[in-house]
């Protein structure tokens, strides 16, 4: 099992250069950063793009993996994704991972002036937005002309560090999600179950995220593929747990073990955020860091 950690963009860099920094140094396998416009809670704060802090941590760290946890359609569009993901690939000398979801019905959804997407369309777009993205990013020259998207000799010279392209996580709990992360995802991101965060119980999201596990096993058989082969990462803060596994390196490691018995390669936590949904302990944070896996054994 791997541990990583998002980062929100909260800070201006000269601050938030050292939390990156500090994130390399604890020895997590990855720092994510969330790509929205804002946020929830946090939308009348500071919040900076996702692209360019990615592109200053790649220039700040050296082994760390970095990526967006997640992406989504709300407001990209992929042929100009595609070219920041090549951009950003090459100067973090191919350290990069997509986190890519559906979207939903946060501030992103209108910031644009459009009406908010229902939950089809959202899907619709999403099903038509990875396999053009996938196109873009393994292929020098695209055209395509979808109901949503299109692209026209869209190029993509020198293409992805990574060969053949930068992975994708692909964030899903339906259907639809899950066969497109059984056919284009290196990984696969879930947060649980959202009607369980206000009522639910561990034990409950526990066997939710069973069955989710088992649904992405079933869209891997049905592409030909092996659901071992996929990496399957757990975004943690949005189950009932909420931040009780951050409370203490026992907590953590009493979560983590029960959530790798489902089959989850990839635990993620929120680096500390004082006075928000993610304050936690900072201390115990990067306990948790430095020696919840070799605990795990």
């Amino acid at each position: 099992m791997r541990l990583s950690t998002v980062i929100l963009p909260v800070h201006r860099w000269s601050e938030g250069q050292h939390i990156w920094r500090r994130a390399e140094d604890l020895g997590f396998h990855a720092a994510y950063t969330y790509d929205h416009l804002s946020w929830r809670s946090f939308r009348d704060g500071p919040w900076f793009g996702a692209v360019p802090t990615l592109t200053a941590a790649a220039m700040a760290t050296q082994s760390m993996r970095l990526g967006t946890l997640v992406t989504s359609p709300n407001f990209r569009h992929p042929v100009t994704l595609a070219k920041d993901l090549i951009t950003l690939d090459d100067v973090s000398g191919g350290r990069i991972t997509l986190g890519i979801g559906a979207g939903g019905n946060g501030f992103d959804a209108t910031a644009l002036g459009q009406e908010a997407w229902t939950p089809k369309e959202r899907a619709d777009r999403f099903g038509e937005f990875v396999p053009l993205l996938d196109r873009l990013l393994t292929e020098d020259a695209v055209t395509e002309r979808g109901t949503f998207y299109a692209a026209d000799e869209a190029r993509n010279v020198p293409g992805c560090v990574q060969r053949p392209r930068l992975p994708f996580a692909v964030a899903a709990t339906g259907p639809r999600g899950m066969r497109l992360a059984a056919r284009y995802g290196q990984g696969w991101v879930t947060t649980g179950d959202p009607k369980l965060y206000e009522d639910g119980t561990p034990e409950q999201s526990v066997a939710a995220l069973a069955g989710q596990v088992e649904k992405l096993g079933k869209a891997c058989a049905e592409t030909g593929r092996d659901v071992a082969g996929l990496d399957k990462i757990l975004l943690t803060g949005f189950t009932p747990d909420r931040n009780r596994p951050l409370e203490s390196v026992d907590a953590f490691v009493d979560f983590a073990g029960r959530h790798r018995e489902l089959g989850f390669t990839e635990i993620v936590v929120h680096w500390p955020i004082p006075d928000s949904d993610f304050a936690a302990d900072q201390a115990v944070f990067e306990s948790i860091a430095t020696e919840a896996l070799a605990r795990l054994g």
